[in-house]
C-alpha cells in the first residue's frame, strides 16, 4: 500500500501534466485565431468610426443627411473628413450637396462647420447624380445647421454656373425657402450659352438674395451693370433669371449709358426697368419718373424727357441697337444742333407733347421719324441772330430725318404757326409776329443742315401779321427768300385795303405783293394827315378804290402798285381802264397803257366847300339831284402828274362829255387844284384836234393843231394850224384863232393879217 501512494501521486501528476500541456495548447490555438486587441484611444476621443452617417428627417421627408469617410467623436462633436452633406428642399425631391475634405459636426447644437474649402451644388435631384444646368459654390469658412439646412460664411464665396460665375464677400443660404444671400463685395457675370459672339454682362452690387423658387436676385442697396458698351449705375435693383439667363431687372434711381462710335445714349429715371434677351441682350428699357434719353450724334444732341421712355433694342445681329423711343406723359424731346467752325448753327428743335415716338435708323446710330401721338408743340428756337423764333402746334406732328440726323421733313394736321423775325439794322422795333393756321402743314429743311427751306399750308389757311391778314386754300413759304405764295381764293387785307386773287406772291421782308387771276383790290382812303400822298387823285383820294385786273403788283411799302390785263379802277363814279397801270405813290404819279378810258364825274365847286354842308344838306331835301357829268378819255397811253394834277393822254386821244367829242393826238386834262377833287378842270389838245358838239337842233364842230377846254366856263378855243368851226345853224367859221362859248352860243374869231377871218353866215330862216 506503502508502495501504491506514490504512484498514485505521480500518476496525478501526469494526468494533471497532460490536461495543463492540453490546455495550454489550446490556449495558445485559441489566442492565435483570436481578433487582435483593439488600440487604446487617445484620452479626449471617445468613439471614432468610418464610413460614418448621420440622417435627420421630419416625417418621412429627409431634412440633412452627412455621410463622412472618418469620423472622431470628441465631446460631442463629429471631426469628419472626406464630407458630403445633402441639405434637402422641402419637397424632398431636390438637394443642395455641399462637399468638404474636413468639417467639425456639433450634434447637440446641430452645427457642422468646414474650415477649409467647401463646394456647394444646388438643385441636385434626388437618387441622381449631379449634372444638367446646376450652380456650383465654392466657399470656406462655412456653417451648416442641421435642423434647419441653413449654410453661412463670412469669407469670400466663388460660384459658377451653366451661364455664367460670380463672387462674394460672406454668404448666408437658407435650403427650405431655397435663398442664397450674398453680404458684400457681389460680383455677377453672366456669358451666356458659350457662343463665340456672346457679350458677357456683368453685375455688381454691395448686397445680393438670391430666391431661387422666384428665379429673382435682389440687389441692394446699389447696383452697377455693364455689357459691352452699355453701363448702368442705379440703386436697389430686382433681376429675374428665366433658366439662368437674366430675363428682367426692375431698379430706381437708374442712369445708364451706351457708348459708341459716333453715338452716345445717356438715360435715367427714377424707376428702370429693363427686359433682356437671351444671351443677356437688352431688349427693351422702360424709364418711369423724371425719366430723360440723352442721344448724342455726329451733328446733334437729342434729348427726351417724360414721365416715362420706352426704348426698344434689335437685337437681331447679335447686339442690342436702339430701335424705337417712345415717351408718354409730359413728353419734351430737344434736338440741339452741335456747332461746327464755318458753318451757321441751326435752329434748335424742341417737340413737346403726351406721347412722342422716335425711330431710329438699323444699326441704331440715326434717327429715321420722330412723331407726336397727341397733340404736339415743336418749336425752333435760334442759335443765330438772324434767326427767326418759331412755334408750330398740331394735332399730330411728324418728323422725317435725313443722313446725319438733318430734318428733312415735318408735317402737321389741324396746325396754328408763330413766327418772331428779329428786328432789322435799321429799324427800331422788331416785326409783328406772323400767325398762321391750316389743316394741313408741310415744311421741308435744306439738305444736310435742317434749315427751313419750304413751309406749306393748305387747307383753309390763314394768316396775321399786324393788321395784315391772308387766307387761302393753299400757302407756300419760301424761307430763304421770306416769300409767302397763297393760292386759290386767295385773299389778302389790312387796314388799308384787301386783294383777292387767284394766286398772292407777298414778301414778308417788304411787304410787297405779286397776285394773279381775277384780281380785285380795294384801297382805303388815305389819312388826311399822312405825309405820304395818298392815292392819286385822279381817282380821289377820299373815297375806297377798287380795281381789277388780271395781275397786281405792290412794291417800295405799297408806294408802287402795277395793274396787269384789262385792268379797272374805280372810286365811286370815276373809273380808270387800261391793259397796264401804275401808281407810284412816292412820286405822286399814275401811268397806264394800252386801251387806256379814264372817266371822270364833275364836281361843282360848291359841293366840296365845307361851309356848304348844311345847305347842301338843305338843297338835297328840296331839290331833285341832277345827272351827274362825266368826262370820258381813251388814248392807248395815259401819264399823270398829281403835282400838277394833270392827266397826260397819248398816241390818239378821244374825249367826251355830254354832247360833246375831242379828238387829238394827245389831250392834256388838269383836275381841279383840290386834294380831294378829280373832276376836270380844264384840258388841251394838240395834233390834228377835231371837236363835235351834238344838241337836239343843232351840231357844232371844229378842228385845229391845238385846242383848250375849260369847264366852268364851257369854252372851247382853236388854235394852230387852220382853225375852223362849223355851226349846223350859223354855217362855218375860219381864223387864226376861234373861241367858242357854248353856254351862250358865243364865238369870238381873231383874225391875223395875211389871212383874215372867213365866215360863212346861213340864211334866217334856217333852222335855229
Amino acid at each position: 500500500m506503502r508502495r501504491v501512494g506514490p504512484l498514485i501521486v505521480v500518476l496525478m501528476m501526469c494526468i494533471l501534466g497532460g490536461v495543463g500541456s492540453s490546455y495550454y495548447r489550446r490556449l495558445r490555438e485559441q489566442a492565435s485565431h483570436a481578433a487582435s486587441k483593439p488600440k487604446q484611444l487617445p484620452p479626449n476621443i471617445r468613439s471614432v468610426a468610418s464610413d460614418w452617417e448621420y440622417t435627420k428627417t421630419e416625417g418621412q421627408t429627409p431634412i440633412v443627411y452627412i455621410r463622412a469617410k472618418d469620423m472622431e467623436e470628441v465631446e460631442n462633436k463629429y471631426r469628419l473628413t472626406g464630407v458630403e452633406l445633402h441639405l434637402f428642399h422641402k419637397d424632398g425631391d431636390e438637394y443642395d450637396l455641399v462637399k468638404s475634405a474636413k468639417a467639425e459636426f456639433d450634434i447637440n447644437q446641430g452645427i457642422l462647420y468646414s474650415e477649409g474649402k467647401v463646394e456647394i451644388t444646388m438643385g441636385v435631384p434626388k437618387d441622381e447624380e449631379p449634372s444638367g444646368r446646376l450652380m456650383s459654390i465654392q466657399s470656406s469658412g462655412v456653417h451648416f445647421e442641421s435642423k434647419t439646412g441653413k449654410a453661412s460664411t463670412d469669407r469670400l464665396v466663388e460660384f459658377h454656373f451653366d451661364r455664367g460665375r460670380g463672387h462674394a464677400l460672406g454668404a448666408d443660404y437658407d435650403p427650405g425657402t431655397r435663398e442664397l444671400h450674398l453680404r458684400d463685395q457681389v460680383e455677377l457675370v453672366w456669358t451666356g450659352d458659350g457662343a463665340p459672339d456672346t457679350k458677357p454682362m456683368t453685375v455688381q452690387t454691395k448686397e445680393c438674395t438670391y430666391k431661387e423658387k422666384e428665379s429673382k436676385v435682389f440687389l441692394s442697396p446699389w447696383s452697377k451693370f455693364s455689357r459691352d458698351t452699355l453701363a448702368l449705375n442705379a440703386g436697389p435693383a430686382e433681376v429675374t433669371l428665366d433658366e439662368g439667363d437674366i430675363k428682367f431687372v426692375e431698379t430706381v434711381d437708374a442712369q445708364g449709358t451706351d457708348n459708341r462710335p459716333n453715338r452716345k445714349i445717356e438715360y435715367s429715371a427714377a424707376q428702370l426697368l429693363m427686359d433682356f434677351a437671351e444671351g443677356s441682350q437688352v431688349r427693351k428699357i422702360t424709364g418711369i419718373q423724371n425719366a430723360k434719353l440723352i442721344s448724342g450724334m455726329e451733328t446733334t444732341v437729342t434729348t427726351i424727357t417724360s414721365d416715362k421712355v420706352e426704348m426698344d433694342f434689335d437685337t437681331s445681329q447679335g447686339d442690342s441697337t436702339l430701335k424705337v423711343a417712345v415717351a408718354t406723359g409730359h413728353a419734351v424731346a430737344e434736338s440741339k444742333p452741335i456747332p461746327k467752325p464755318g458753318t451757321d448753327t441751326p435752329e434748335t428743335r424742341i417737340l413737346r407733347s403726351d406721347v412722342i415716338a422716335m425711330a431710329m435708323r438699323p444699326g441704331g446710330q440715326e434717327i429715321e421719324h420722330v412723331e407726336t401721338q397727341s397733340a404736339g408743340a415743336l418749336e425752333f428756337l435760334p442759335n443765330q441772330p438772324r434767326q427767326p423764333h418759331r412755334w408750330m402746334n398740331g394735332e399730330r406732328i411728324w418728323m422725317v430725318y435725313g443722313p446725319k440726323n438733318t430734318l428733312e421733313t415735318a408735317r402737321s394736321v389741324n396746325v396754328t404757326t408763330r413766327t418772331e423775325n428779329p428786328k432789322e439794322p435799321d429799324a427800331n422795333t422788331a416785326p409783328p409776329p406772323s400767325l398762321t393756321s391750316s389743316k394741313n402743314l408741310l415744311a421741308t429743311f435744306q439738305p444736310n443742315s435742317s434749315q427751313l427751306a419750304k413751309l406749306e399750308q393748305w387747307d383753309q389757311f390763314k394768316y396775321e401779321q399786324g393788321e395784315r391778314h391772308a387766307r387761302a386754300e393753299r400757302a407756300i413759304l419760301d424761307q430763304p427768300k421770306n416769300i409767302i405764295t397763297l393760292v386759290n381764293h386767295a385773299r389778302v387785307w389790312d387796314g388799308t385795303g384787301s386783294t383777292d386773287a387767284t394766286t398772292i406772291i407777298m414778301d414778308q421782308k417788304n411787304g410787297d405783293i405779286d397776285a394773279e387771276g381775277n384780281v380785285d383790290s380795294t384801297r382805303m382812303p388815305d389819312k388826311k394827315d399822312d405825309d405820304t400822298n395818298g392815292s392819286s387823285s385822279m381817282l380821289s383820294s377820299d373815297e375806297p378804290m377798287h380795281a381789277r385786273s388780271k395781275k397786281m403788283i405792290t412794291t417800295n411799302k405799297n408806294q408802287h402798285i402795277k395793274y396787269e390785263g384789262t385792268a379797272v379802277l374805280w372810286q365811286g363814279a370815276n373809273r380808270l381802264q387800261g391793259d397796264l397801270v401804275e401808281i407810284d405813290r412816292e412820286k405822286s404819279t399814275l401811268t397806264a397803257n394800252g386801251h387806256v378810258v379814264s372817266q371822270l364825274v364833275d364836281k361843282s365847286k360848291d359841293s366840296d366847300s365845307k361851309d356848304s354842308v348844311k345847305d347842301q344838306a338843305a338843297s338835297k331835301s328840296a331839290t331833285k339831284p341832277s345827272a351827274p357829268v362825266f368826262t370820258i378819255v381813251k388814248a392807248p397811253e395815259l401819264f399823270y402828274d398829281d403835282d400838277q394834277r394833270l392827266a397826260h393822254y397819248k398816241g390818239g386821244a378821244a374825249l367826251s362829255r355830254p354832247n360833246m367829242q375831242v379828238k387829238a393826238q394827245e389831250i392834256r386834262a388838269f383836275l381841279r387844284d383840290d386834294s380831294d377833287d378829280s373832276s376836270l378842270d380844264h384840258a388841251f389838245a394838240d395834233g390834228k384836234v377835231e371837236i363835235l358838239q351834238t344838241a337836239p337842233d343843232r351840231t357844232r364842230n371844229g378842228g385845229s393843231e391845238h385846242a383848250e377846254y375849260y369847264v366852268d366856263d364851257d369854252k372851247v378855243i382853236l388854235e394852230g394850224g387852220s382853225p375852223h368851226f362849223a355851226d349846223s345853224v350859223r354855217g362855218n367859221t375860219k381864223g387864226a384863232k376861234l373861241t367858242w362859248f357854248s353856254k351862250d352860243n358865243r364865238l369870238l374869231v381873231n383874225g391875223v393879217e395875211k389871212e383874215p377871218a372867213k365866215s360863212v353866215l346861213r340864211k334866217k330862216n334856217a333852222p335855229q
